[in-house]
């Protein structure tokens, strides 16, 4: 009897996350996928019934398309620029001594304590009409140029927004790694870009990859930045999801488009995954 209530037990203690995890997590995600079926009326708004016109027109219509390819590229760069970043400053942050790195780390995190329209609003002011940007080039004698409502100002704010997500797990699996195998690569001849693109760099790429996926689909999901900073006429996924729900009071559009936005992060992330890490797999066998 003692045996078997140690055998279960595990199971049992398993049972609140579950049940937290179906009730806040698949519950909405679950009445979001029925409501996408609903049929549309625009004096009623949902009436119920089974229709797939809401994804047909989304997969067939050249706005929303757009407006998908729009957010993957967004998203996309966002991880890249992430990367390129994200990753050398990990390599220094975990180099440096006490009490240096505890205060980088810090700085690090320090922004993760702003709330993101914050932040958002400060980024708007320093990249309006006539926010200090513009005012060094036209010091520079430049003239003004329009920064806001732009891709650009979206990937910087992203960018901004999501490098710490990116700095912490790479940083993570640096301290998983003995510094004596670079030194190793150094006695035997290798220069410093060698020995940290060789030897370094595969082996926290199950690092860099887990930050490239929470960067991406956060930056793909993101709302409150590109509807700041986008405006109305750069329109991405999220911003799209709200003006369904709250403009056009087309719901099951809204959780069509949501649903499809879910299922493209799902087969980008999961590809992404599995390309990496087979090459990971391969080169450290």
């Amino acid at each position: 009897m003692m045996a078997a209530a140690k055998k279960f037990s595990p199971v049992w203690l398993t049972l609140p996350s579950l049940a937290l995890f179906l009730v806040m997590l698949m519950t909405p995600l679950t009445l979001t996928l029925l409501l996408s079926f609903n049929e549309y009326d625009t004096m009623k708004g949902a009436v119920g019934g089974f229709t797939l016109d809401h994804y047909w027109k989304v997969i067939s219509d050249g706005f929303y398309l757009e407006i998908f390819w729009r957010t993957l590229k967004i998203g996309l760069l966002t991880t890249l620029i992430c990367v390129v970043v994200g990753v050398p400053e990990a390599y220094i942050l975990s180099r440096m001594n006490r009490p240096w790195r505890s205060l980088f780390l810090m700085i690090v995190l320090t922004p993760l304590l702003v709330s993101v329209v914050v932040r958002t609003f400060g980024w708007s002011m320093l990249l309006g009409f006539e926010g200090p940007i513009n005012q060094l080039f036209v010091a520079l004698g430049w003239g003004k140029s329009r920064l806001l409502y732009t891709e650009g100002a979206v990937i910087a704010a992203l960018v901004h927004v999501m490098l710490p997500f990116m700095i912490i797990p790479v940083w993570t699996s640096l301290q998983k790694l003995d510094p004596q195998v670079e030194q190793a690569a150094l006695s035997f001849g290798a220069s410093r870009l060698t020995a940290i693109t060789r030897v370094v760099l595969p082996q926290i790429m199950p690092g860099i990859l887990s930050g490239g996926l929470i960067v991406f689909g956060l930056a793909a999901s993101s709302f409150a930045i590109p509807g700041l900073l986008g405006g109305r006429r750069l329109k991405m996924v999220a911003t799209t999801v709200y003006d369904q729900y709250l403009h056009e009071l087309n719901w099951p559009m809204g959780a069509s488009i949501a649903v499809i936005l879910l299922l493209a992060n799902l087969v980008v992330m999961l590809t992404c995954h599995r390309v990496v890490e087979g090459q990971y797999r391969r080169r450290l066998g």
